[in-house]
């Protein structure tokens, strides 16, 4: 007899590198605010990604309203890499990088938790999650974000 109840399994992550002769995304287009986290983060031996809806603004010839990136590094990591750097959240920890009115959300990359992953980890008698940072890989992450 089988387990029906068993978790579902990831199908396997290939990444793929779109090269820049296939589309029409330049840097001119992102904002230079975001491009100095993604360049300070690969200078201290980081992975930095631009992620989210600015990706997708892009893709689409539109004009983003914010950008966020995505990394190995801890957000303390983050942190000590940035002066004008502030951690927010307790469910997950983000780092803020402030600079003026323009916050670049920088998060570490995050895997699907499951009760059985070790981590930080809490969850209130009641059921409910109060922390949550439990960190990936880039496929990881990838896979969980829409």
């Amino acid at each position: 007899m089988t387990d029906t109840a068993a978790s579902p399994i990831q199908p396997p992550i290939e990444l793929r590198v779109i090269p820049r002769d296939v589309h029409d995304i330049s840097r001119k287009q992102m904002s230079p605010n975001a491009l100095r986290v993604l360049y300070r983060l690969r200078e201290a031996g980081f992975g930095g990604y631009l992620v989210g809806g600015a990706v997708r603004d892009l893709l689409v010839g539109g004009a983003p309203k914010d950008f966020d990136v995505a990394t190995d590094a801890t957000p303390e990591q983050v942190k000590a890499l940035f002066r004008n750097c502030r951690l927010i959240g307790r469910r997950f920890r983000l780092a803020h990088v402030v600079y003026g009115r323009e916050i670049i959300e920088v998060a570490t990359f995050r895997a699907n938790s499951a009760d059985d992953v070790e981590g930080d980890r809490e969850v209130h008698e009641g059921g409910r999650l109060l922390r949550d940072n439990i960190y990936g890989t880039l496929e990881e992450d990838a896979f969980r974000r829409d």
